[in-house]
């Protein structure tokens, strides 16, 4: 019994002195780290796309869609009822005013007749020719179509809300799907003094500035008209703009003296004008010789270090 005690006091002293020794370890441990020089702060640089602004010109417009027409274009009438015996052209001839193109056969069962001739109205071309030899005519009968295709024009209409935007001599851009990414100046020439009430659109017509062989009657015409026009604008990305509040803001570049520093932000309120498509017209705030974030502005606030990936001009 007493050998049983003595090991149990033997293992008792023994876990005391592991407690103390572990517990002496653990402040030695402390007291030797505490003299640890605290951790570096990481820099956040935020890639970016940034826009070096200049002053160029930005135009509103409204955008229609015309067909093109002769501006002189009159129908051809026989002066007999009858047959037509004899065709002198072919359709896409040129003709002179008062030249035969054709001669009507009035004659009939027991009367005989000379030939008439139909004659052209006025100069141009034949852009259609519908009867053919032996077909009946009458004298308010259009056998042939003759216009000047030398002098074409764009007719189209304009809805009621566009009405106070139109005027006469404004500036237009016409392209064709026949000639994809060609541009044709046009103007307006004529603007119908009264709106149609079935559709509640005003006629205007335009004239091409140069002639252009390439351009046919017939063919439809995407019309951008002109109706603003700013010169030397502020002119901006409109995806550059944020909002804070019903503030919008730009984040300007603030570039530093040396290379090896990382550029900086600055968020700077701004004015803005019209909008068109999507460049925005800037007022104030801002000038032409800045340089602003135009992709990933998102993250951003004042002060903002920012590594400049690419630079659009």
């Amino acid at each position: 019994m007493n050998n049983t005690c003595q090991k149990y006091r033997a293992v008792l002293v023994a876990l005391v002195v592991a407690s103390v020794a572990l517990f002496v370890c653990m402040g030695c441990s402390k007291n030797f780290g505490g003299n640890k020089a605290p951790e570096e702060t990481v820099e956040t640089l935020y890639a970016v796309n940034t826009y070096r602004i200049s002053a160029g010109n930005l135009d509103a417009y409204l955008e229609f869609g015309g067909d093109v027409a002769s501006v002189s274009s009159v129908d051809v009438l026989p002066d007999m009822s009858g047959k037509i015996s004899r065709i002198l052209v072919n359709v896409g001839d040129m003709v002179t005013r008062d030249q035969v193109i054709a001669f009507v056969d009035a004659s009939r069962p027991g009367m005989t007749y000379s030939a008439s001739p139909v004659k052209a109205p006025i100069a141009g071309r034949v852009t259609s020719f519908s009867p053919s030899i032996g077909t009946m005519v009458s004298q308010s009968m259009s056998i042939a179509k003759i216009s000047k295709t030398d002098d074409l024009e764009i007719k189209t209409s304009v809805a009621e809300r566009f009405v106070s935007r139109i005027r006469l001599g404004q500036s237009a851009v016409a392209t064709f799907d026949a000639y994809p990414g060609v541009e044709f100046e046009a103007s307006v020439f004529e603007v119908s003094p009264v709106l149609d009430t079935t559709t509640r659109t005003m006629a205007i017509k335009l004239r091409l500035i140069q002639p252009d062989d390439r351009i046919k009657v017939g063919m439809y015409a995407r019309v951008r008209l002109i109706t603003e026009s700013i010169h030397n604008a502020i002119v901006i990305p409109t995806s550059a703009i944020v909002s804070r509040g019903d503030v919008p803001y730009v984040f300007v570049i603030d570039r530093p003296k040396t290379v090896s520093q990382p550029a900086t932000v600055k968020l700077v309120p701004i004015a803005l004008g019209i909008t068109v498509d999507d460049r925005t017209e800037v007022i104030e705030g801002i000038t032409a010789k800045d340089e602003i974030v135009v992709k990933g502005q998102s993250l951003l606030n004042e002060g903002s270090k920012v590594n400049i990936v690419a630079v659009m001009e």
